[in-house]
Parts: C-alpha cells; sequence; structure tokens
C-alpha cells in the first residue's frame, strides 16, 4: 500500500505523515523537496546539456549538487533546495527549471505528470501533497482551468494509476483561515517575523488567476483555498471513490 496526504495549506499534513513513519517504520516518507518518483515540486528538472551548465557555473558545490541529483529518463531531477549554500542566486536560478508556476506549456505539464504517475511502480511509500496540492495550484491559478477541466484530467491520473495500491488521506478542514493563522505563526523567525506568508501572497496575487479576476489580499486567497478544496474534495468523490478517505483535520484516529 502507497499514501497519499492532501488537504489545504494548514491542514495537518506534515503531522499526519509523521505519524505514519512513526507508526509504520518500514514505510518511507516522501515530502516536498525530497527526490519523488510522482512529484517534482522544489526540485529543478533539466535536460543534459542543461544540468552540465549547472555543474560548470556552480563548480565550487558540484558534488553536493551530483549528490541531490536523479536521472530519470532524457532528463536530471536536482533536489535543489536541500543544498545548503551561500553562493549568491544559486536557489533563485534553479528555480526557473521547476514545471509549475507556467514554466512549461499547459500540455507538457499534463504529459510529464501523467507520465510519472504511469511508469511509478512503489510500494510502502507516503507521499506528502503529491498527487493534489502543487497539481491543482497550477491548473487554477497558472494554467486558467476550469473545475471539470481539472476533474477530467483527474480521469486521466486515476487510469494512469490503475493496478496500483494507494490511498488518498485527504484532510478537510471547517476553518481555513484558524489554519493559515496556525502555520503563519509556525513559519516565523525568532523575532516573529513572518516568513511564510508574504511569500504565499506575492505568488498568489501575482498569479494569472489573480490578476484576470482582479482579487487579490488575504480574504481573496482565502476564497481560493476553499475552492481548491471543495475542488479536491470533489475529485476525491467523483473520481477516486474507493481509493479515499476523508479525515477531518487535526482530529482523527489512526
Amino acid at each position: 500500500m502507497n499514501y497519499f496526504i492532501e488537504g489545504i495549506q494548514g491542514s495537518g499534513k506534515s503531522t499526519l505523515v509523521r505519524k505514519l513513519s512513526e507508526k509504520y517504520t518500514d514505510y518511507k516518507a516522501i515530502c516536498e523537496g525530497d527526490y519523488s518518483p510522482v512529484e517534482l515540486a522544489w526540485c529543478a528538472y533539466v535536460d543534459e546539456k542543461t544540468y552540465s551548465e549547472i555543474l560548470d557555473k556552480y563548480s565550487a558545490i558540484r558534488s553536493e549538487i551530483e549528490e541531490k541529483s536523479f536521472e530519470e529518463d532524457d532528463h536530471i531531477i536536482i533536489c535543489y533546495t536541500q543544498i545548503i549554500t551561500d553562493i549568491p542566486g544559486f536557489h533563485k536560478d534553479l528555480e526557473q527549471y521547476e514545471i509549475y508556476n507556467g514554466r512549461i506549456s499547459k500540455e507538457d505539464f499534463r504529459e510529464l505528470v501523467l507520465r510519472r504517475f504511469l511508469k511509478w511502480n512503489g510500494d510502502k511509500n507516503i507521499f506528502e501533497c503529491s498527487i493534489f496540492q502543487n497539481i491543482v495550484e497550477d491548473m487554477i491559478l497558472f494554467q486558467n482551468c476550469s473545475d471539470q477541466d481539472i476533474i477530467d484530467f483527474y480521469k486521466r491520473v486515476k487510469e494512469a494509476l490503475s493496478g496500483k495500491e494507494y490511498q488518498i488521506l485527504y484532510l478537510k478542514t471547517d476553518d481555513i483561515a484558524s489554519n493559515i493563522d496556525t502555520i503563519r505563526k509556525e513559519r516565523s523567525d525568532d523575532k516573529g517575523n513572518e516568513m511564510w506568508f508574504p511569500l504565499m501572497m506575492q505568488y498568489f496575487d501575482n498569479s494569472p488567476y489573480a490578476l484576470e479576476k482582479d482579487v487579490s489580499g488575504t480574504e481573496a486567497l482565502y476564497e481560493h483555498f476553499k475552492h481548491r478544496q471543495e475542488l479536491e474534495l470533489r475529485i476525491c468523490k467523483e473520481v477516486f471513490e474507493g481509493n479515499c478517505k476523508v479525515l477531518c483535520s487535526k482530529n482523527y484516529s489512526l
């Protein structure tokens, strides 16, 4: 069996991943930024020529880059956010090679996501936000997809996962604002300065979705999260019935 832990930001995904990992010690937890066979968040996805150029450009940390690099077909995946370096601009430079935020075409994005789900044949994995969060966010905020378009895409994902053993554990929250407020405090520095939320607001406010609809600010972001949760719950019910269990965020029993 494999588990996909899903839910909007602040719903407690990381906590559930940790609890499951402690309970099932023979399972492997795969979180954002780790090398994953199904998810590319916080990772650069480059061809061999670009990879060689990156190694030459950052030759001082070549060994660190190689240690966090994984070959897949004709591309290299670099888990660059796991590389600790004080080289100016390194992380910003490699960020441009992620597949999200409109960096590749809608067609290439879908083909890549489906191909990786199709090729994956793993067991005993616990995936953190690897089937919904980053993909659905991108399709809403950067690809201008309708709800039905996204649901239809996930029917293709379900086909790609045919024959594989998995369960989606979805953490549903009834108080989005409260959950976000909690992680705003948790993801602050020791002086109380927020680190995560300003970046989240910038990401949302500058997305094609927000610009087209002329919305911005905290309340608009909360409305987006509300819509995304409703859509993901629809996908759970309409597409993944039998492979999905909805849990009450922060109020469940293993």
